[in-house]
């Protein structure tokens, strides 16, 4: 009842995309009393300097002296310099707030996204992910730097002109507030029908970087493939929908700025009459006809502003709804707020009970999958393509839930274990690996300071990389990464070894871990992967049947179930044996 009422009430709130910059705003509170400040301020010179204006010209109609009407105009001057320092200084403090507010928001959204489970990532592509993380917040943090310095001080800038001109005639009063209401209404109702197409030009924005961060990891395969020209034609076509959506926006929004500048302009024009029919019949001055003029042209100006940062209200709008809607996100894989500590021991006893699994809005990758591995042995996996051993992999790591049954690690359920106790008893090695723009250190200790060097060397040098570090100009610190030191595939999968060898785990599952490596390399790393599992719980992966040669025990999986299950020895040795088969079949004894 209480998380149906959280989901109820929180869960809208956490994505409302107003309260999310709201809440990212609140650390900057004393300096956002002094913006404040400083805008009052910037608000009340410019209100004043029309007023000297008006005494201006009265005292010049008058037949004052030079040095009155000099004094005046010197107040003028000063007043305009300071309502221009002052609105340097607003515009330097709301752009320093902007950044500070927009870096939080980047680090929560950038933390939020790598916490979400691998069910969220599978629908969206890197590309994605950067722009939303990237140009969703730099498109908040102009509109905090620039729109939102401009239209609060553009507010106090028309309450004040309405309060004044009030005071000068009510009649011209309620026509300004007339005016303003009509103007306001009018910019209101616009922008609620024009929102949805800035989102629709964000979205296609998104979906286009998408694409090239894909096109550009595959470029290689690309090019050997002579798909060159499919590539192109999707970039233009995916080009063609972001001009589509971007002339779709600027078609609304330009006739939104058209319509406001129209009726301000008229408005306007009826004020300075209505000026000038009461300046005939004695009822104001010459000076009070010039300062409804200027104060007619300050109400225009402002809303002007608005109107014209217009597109940073709306990008801004559908840019803080997309990151709402990315904090809103829930990891499928919920861990718990009270867990169970994982038994001690070097070695922990693995188990599916009745294990099924569907990713979302696919077909059963696993059904009634019940299998064992004991502490110390070495599961070897083999199948066909699509059987479902990665699946089973990757439910090993709680990279995701089972749909049904549990997964259970020295007798405790996954589901009732810390994320960080998982991560440091578990470890796993895949067919991709990742390397850092970094040292050699931190892609072997993934950026663990505790790690000594003599650990990282002992485990280099235990999956075979003995010649390849000694050769390194650096040392561990050499960096690798492009201008930087390489690395071969065969390589990069030797550095993924060392870095399990440093974590030291309980459980080590390694997915098609040796499929990019020559049957040199893979005989060099035999001895590394031996001690690497020697003592441990592991599941080994592999579609090359010699990678299993040391293994303890075989599964054999089919249309998600395990078909045959046994241990190695003996199902090698039985000539009926599916394991068998696959033997003869690969030449294999």
């Amino acid at each position: 009842m209480l998380t149906n009422l959280r989901d109820r009430v929180l869960l809208p709130l956490r994505r409302s995309p107003w309260l999310v910059v709201a809440g990212a705003l609140l650390p900057e509170g004393r300096r956002l009393v002094w913006l404040a400040a400083v805008l009052a301020l910037s608000t009340l010179l410019p209100l004043a300097a029309p007023q000297l204006m008006a005494r201006f010209v009265d005292a010049a109609v008058g037949g004052r002296e030079v040095e009155t009407l000099l004094e005046l105009a010197g107040a003028y001057v000063a007043v305009a310099l300071a309502g221009q320092a002052a609105m340097v200084v607003a515009s330097y403090v709301a752009s320093g707030t902007a950044w500070r507010t927009g870096n939080r928001l980047r680090e929560r959204v950038a933390a939020h996204a790598m916490h979400l489970d691998m069910t969220f990532h599978r629908r969206h592509t890197p590309g994605e992910m950067i722009e939303r993380v990237d140009g969703d917040l730099l498109g908040l943090t102009r509109f905090i730097s620039g729109f939102v310095a401009q239209v609060v001080g553009s507010v106090l800038l028309l309450a004040g002109t309405l309060g004044l001109v009030w005071a000068i005639d009510a009649r011209v009063g309620v026509a300004l507030a007339a005016l303003v209401a009509l103007g306001a209404g009018t910019l209101v109702g616009a922008q609620r029908r024009v929102v949805p197409y800035a989102a629709a030009l964000r979205e296609e924005t998104a979906q286009m970087f998408g694409g090239v961060e894909e096109r550009l990891v595959a470029a290689e395969e690309i090019r050997a493939n002579g798909a060159g020209r499919h590539v192109v034609r999707r970039f233009h076509e995916a080009a063609g929908r972001v001009l589509a959506a971007d002339l779709r926006w600027q078609r609304r929004g330009g006739v939104v700025l058209a319509g406001t500048n129209l009726l301000f302009a008229a408005g306007t024009a009826v004020l300075i009459a209505f000026g000038i029919v009461l300046r005939q019949a004695g009822a104001i001055s010459l000076g009070t006809v010039v300062l409804l003029f200027q104060y007619a042209q300050m109400v225009r100006g402002p809303i002007e502003q608005i109107v014209g940062q217009a597109r940073d209200l709306h990008e801004a709008g559908a840019s803080a709804t997309r990151v709402a809607g990315l904090l809103g996100e829930r990891p499928a894989v919920v861990w718990p707020a009270r867990p169970r500590p994982l038994p001690a021991g070097r070695a922990l006893d693995l188990s599916f009970r009745g294990v099924g699994f569907a990713y979302p809005g696919d077909p059963p990758a696993l059904s009634g999958i019940d299998l064992e591995v004991r502490a110390g042995r070495v599961l070897g996996v083999v199948g066909r393509t699509g059987s479902g051993k990665t699946t089973l992999a990757r439910l090993a790591m709680r990279l995701y839930d089972p749909t049904h049954g549990r997964v259970c690690l020295g007798g405790v359920d996954l589901r009732d274990v810390a994320a960080a106790d998982l991560r440091r008893r578990a470890s796993m090695v895949t067919q991709d690996v990742h390397l850092f723009a970094s040292t050699v250190r931190d892609n072997v200790t993934l950026f663990d300071d505790a790690v000594d060097d003599d650990a990282v060397e002992m485990a280099l040098d235990s999956v075979g990389l003995r010649r390849w570090r000694r050769g390194l100009p650096d040392g561990l610190a050499t960096r690798m990464g492009a201008g930087a030191v390489g690395v071969s595939a065969g390589e990069a999968q030797l550095l993924a070894f060392a870095r399990v060898l440093v974590a030291d785990p309980a459980l080590v599952v390694l997915d098609e871990a040796s499929s990019r490596l020559d049957p040199a390399t893979e005989e060099a790393v035999q001895a590394g992967t031996e001690r690497l599992l020697r003592g441990r719980t592991a599941i080994v992966i592999a579609h090359r049947l010699s990678t299993l040669a040391r293994v303890d025990d075989v599964a054999v999986m089919h249309g998600g179930g395990v078909v045959e299950h046994g241990a190695r020895a003996h199902l090698a040795g039985t000539g009926s044996s599916l394991f068998a088969g696959l033997l003869a079949a690969g030449g294999a004894s």
